[in-house]
């Protein structure tokens, strides 16, 4: 009994999941901590989705300025309501945000708003790149489109792997800052600075 009240525990504090939620996903899983932890992401990763119709007319705009005074960002963050606005976690996450901006400088919010010159300019260098290598024409477009992808991945934040934790990408922590605080959540925009 007191290994499973551990495994509800250290779960809720990782997930940030509710106690009965947690309690049936070690069921299903029979006490299994690393699959209650799958189920549990699907699940949040569902209730995300949900709530990403609805509005966000809320949030704050958070600051970063890194040490050496060389590097600032400004980045807005939305929510639904002021309350969650105000919230250590929603505050955390916006900050988390704002150092990854400072830290990874990515050109857009989401991969959709790459401005079209930035793709075609890519693509031209790739598809260069791919010629001189003297391979067949299908394996060229292959790896052009593997560069092409690179790219984006690498200059869209929400595809971004997070900076404390590259494991994982900047859209799935905001994935998990909306089951967290149980609201929808948008990063708006950012802007950085850098002398």
């Amino acid at each position: 009994m007191a290994s499973t009240i551990e495994k509800i525990k250290q779960l809720r504090e990782e997930t940030a999941a509710g106690m009965m939620d947690v309690k049936r996903a070690l069921d299903e899983t029979d006490g299994d901590v690393e699959g209650a932890r799958r189920v549990l992401r699907e699940r949040g990763q569902a209730i995300a989705a949900k709530k990403s119709a609805r509005e966000t007319h809320e949030g704050l705009i958070e600051a970063y300025i890194h040490f050496n005074g060389r590097v600032g960002v400004l980045v807005e963050v939305n929510c639904e309501t002021d309350f969650v606005a105000r919230t250590p976690e929603f505050k955390e996450f916006a900050r988390n945000v704002a150092l990854h901006v400072a830290s990874m400088n990515p050109l857009t919010v989401s991969p959709e708003d790459i401005p079209q010159e930035a793709l075609d300019e890519e693509r031209a260098i790739v598809e260069r790149q791919a010629a001189e290598e003297g391979k067949d024409e299908n394996i060229t477009a292959r790896i052009v489109e593997g560069r092409m992808k690179k790219f984006v991945n690498e200059k869209a934040l929400l595809t971004q792997p997070y900076v404390k934790e590259p494991d994982k990408t900047v859209g799935e922590l905001l994935q998990e800052a909306i089951q967290r605080v149980g609201e929808n959540i948008v990063i708006r925009r950012f802007v950085r600075y850098e002398l």
